[in-house]
């Protein structure tokens, strides 16, 4: 956060000058009044003093000093500001009532508005100074920080206020405080400032003594944790004052407050978990009730404070997020998905949504959320096509200005859940121009990443095999051994395969793996056994066939079958005269995307490489067999699959 230097400040000075001048300004204009009733004027009219009497004796006056007698009053009164009074009549029109106020100030768009209309102003409570200075800071801030912060910051209405937030802390509400403190600090004033200081010490102060209620310690909670961070010890009592309210009687932004403060508060060791047992049984009870930001950072304090046991909430919080999903911003959005992704949720109406938003909004979204967006449907294993291809799209447009991150993040699904987009020349010519510009930028886990995702769907990375193959870059990947070295050599079989005219740098075979590392492609135990009974029943031997058959070259093959060269059977142990070598691929569900017929990148290049290799690859998929009910219907369908032109075999 932009913060704007205490020399902008001098004016706050404790020197003499500085407050001379600032108590010039402040004769023109805006003084403290205790007590709930509007102040009454006093006479002296030609001397044209300000002076007011209720609980305390406030006086400001045009010459060059300030008298100052003031009372002690209860944090839970309001203070008054008032300017010059001519006579009894003006004061009493120059009064607003707080209603009519706040309706006015929320109508202006600028600074300047607001300070042209605090200045037709006589009197004003410090909730209303405080909300003036809220809305400032909501008309000044863009995306971008604020706009004009000279222009507020020299202005003497904003001086005039500051003046006596600091000075006359003590003296202001909670509300006052609290809200003068949230704005300043939007309004980016260098939190050493002594303004910043004396606020936050009557804030402490009051923590301290007990005197904030469940809402003032949300709303100074939320101040600490913009000003300080997570680092902040206040926030800790601020939890543990929290612990003793009735959480029934919160509002959803205090109990957003709460997560918030927990999910930066709690450590190993510190148990806070009966409060946030008690916090998640009544957030159950208005999920309805959440906006789309409230839900995102609910979503992701849970994920934060790990609460997998919170699994009612977290699925109630999911489906309601769906509705949310087109008014979400971009970081909210984030958060959502990296809850799904945690907690292993998914919705199919969730997806549905993101299909609606993705393709409309590609151009505008920012790209890491796009990114998450796709990382979420690689790890959901959800080929979405409308995603997919709008990200292809937002891709060519803008990937010159994506991260090396961003862009292996747009990339990488493509590869795991084998699919090419209509414009998929485009896509790769695209990227192998940003790769060409930005190699060395890649952190070399994430480059491997990207070039083996690439192979999956027959998009060659010939041009930078060098480089991976080079001894530097392999020494650069230690650590992550198992999955880049099965990353390599399968890089390496699809450029020898593949790529006959490769004539670069080999690798090395001690950086071969035995065994590819496929974690996507395990064996569905329940469909082999199906598949083995029913080719059992066919062979009538459970010698003509092997499971689990390892080749030299590094896949493994779920089911072979030898044959000589007459086409008969061969037992799977015998070597010589071997003509033929069938592969049954026992496909389940987890080899495709899901809801999908799509074999999934690990598996496809699997069997295209068996075939190169010589075999005969025949898949069984799950959803040809799922209807058979018994070994005859079993040994039937693979009859067809495996020995379409043969009818010497009986069933």
């Amino acid at each position: 956060m932009a913060l704007i230097s205490q020399k902008s400040f001098q004016f706050y000075s404790s020197s003499t000058p500085a407050r001379r001048s600032i108590l010039m300004t402040l004769s023109k204009r805006l003084s403290f009044i205790s007590g709930r009733r509007k102040p009454q004027n006093c006479s002296s009219v030609a001397t044209r003093m300000l002076c007011f009497r209720d609980k305390s004796q406030y006086v400001f006056c045009r010459k060059n000093h300030v008298q100052l007698r003031m009372q002690s009053l209860s944090v839970n009164e309001t203070v008054y500001l008032c300017g010059d009074t001519e006579s009894s009549t003006k004061s009493n029109n120059m009064w607003i009532d707080e209603e009519l106020f706040f309706k006015k100030l929320n109508s202006l768009c600028t600074s300047k508005e607001i300070f042209d209309f605090l200045s037709s102003l006589e009197v004003m409570s410090d909730t209303m100074a405080s909300g003036a200075l809220q809305r400032i800071s909501e008309v000044e801030e863009d995306e971008n920080g604020l706009k004009n912060p000279e222009e507020v910051l020299e202005n003497e209405v904003f001086r005039a206020l500051c003046f006596q937030f600091e000075f006359e802390s003590s003296k202001l509400s909670n509300t006052g405080l609290l809200n003068a403190l949230q704005a300043l600090i939007k309004l980016r004033i260098d939190p050493q400032s002594t303004l910043m200081a004396s606020l936050l010490a009557e804030g402490e102060e009051r923590l301290g003594k007990g005197q904030l209620t469940t809402k003032n310690l949300c709303a100074f909670g939320e101040s600490l944790l913009e000003l300080e961070g997570p680092s902040c010890a206040m926030l800790e009592q601020i939890v543990n004052h929290m612990q003793a309210k009735d959480i029934a009687k919160w509002s959803p932004r205090e109990i957003v407050m709460v997560y918030k403060m927990l999910q930066v508060t709690v450590r190993e060791g510190e148990n806070y978990q009966g409060l946030l047992n008690r916090l998640n049984s009544v957030t159950l009870t208005i999920v309805s009730q959440l906006s789309p930001k409230f839900t995102s950072i609910i979503l992701n304090s849970l994920v934060v404070l790990q609460q997998t046991r919170a699994v009612p909430l977290v699925t109630a919080l999911c489906k309601h997020s769906v509705k949310h999903t087109p008014y979400f911003t971009d970081d909210e959005l984030v958060h959502v998905l990296e809850a799904f992704l945690y907690f292993g949720h998914r919705e199919q109406i969730f997806t549905e949504a993101l299909e609606t938003r993705v393709p409309k909004s590609i151009f505008t979204m920012h790209p890491q959320t796009v990114s998450k967006v796709m990382h979420y449907c690689c790890q959901k294993m959800i080929l979405s096509k409308p995603i997919f291809d709008a990200a292809a799209e937002g891709f060519i447009s803008d990937a010159d200005r994506f991260t090396t991150d961003q862009i292996a993040g747009y990339i990488i699904p493509f590869g795991t859940l084998n699919y090419l987009p209509p414009n998929a020349s485009s896509l790769f010519r695209k990227l192998e121009m940003v790769l060409h510009t930005r190699l060395r930028h890649f952190q070399p886990h994430t480059l491997l990443n990207l070039l083996h995702s690439c192979v999956l769907i027959q998009r060659y990375p010939v041009n930078f095999l060098p480089k991976i193959f080079s001894p530097y870059f392999l020494q650069q990947l230690q650590g992550k051994e198992q999955i880049a070295t099965s990353q390599l050599t399968q890089l390496f079989l699809t450029v020898t395969l593949e790529c006959p005219f490769y004539e670069g740098p080999k690798l090395l075979p001690k950086y071969q793996v035995k065994a590819f590392f496929m974690p996507h492609s395990s064996l569905d135990v329940h469909l082999l056994k199906r598949v083995k009974a029913g080719l059992l029943y066919l062979l009538k031997k459970r010698t003509y066939f092997a499971s689990g058959v390892s080749t030299p070259y590094f896949y493994m093959v779920d089911i072979e079958i030898k044959l000589d060269e007459e086409g008969f059977v061969l037992p799977a142990a015998q070597c010589e005269e071997v003509y033929r070598r069938i592969a049954l691929c026992v496909d389940g569900q987890n080899r495709f995307c899901i809801n999908s017929h799509n074999l999934l990148g690990e598996e496809a290049i699997k069997q295209r490489h068996l075939q190169l290799l010589g075999y005969e690859v025949v898949q069984i998929p799950f959803f040809e067999i799922e209807s058979l009910q018994n070994c005859r219907q079993m040994a039937e369908y693979l009859h067809k699959k495996i020995f379409p032109h043969t009818y010497g075999l009986s069933c």
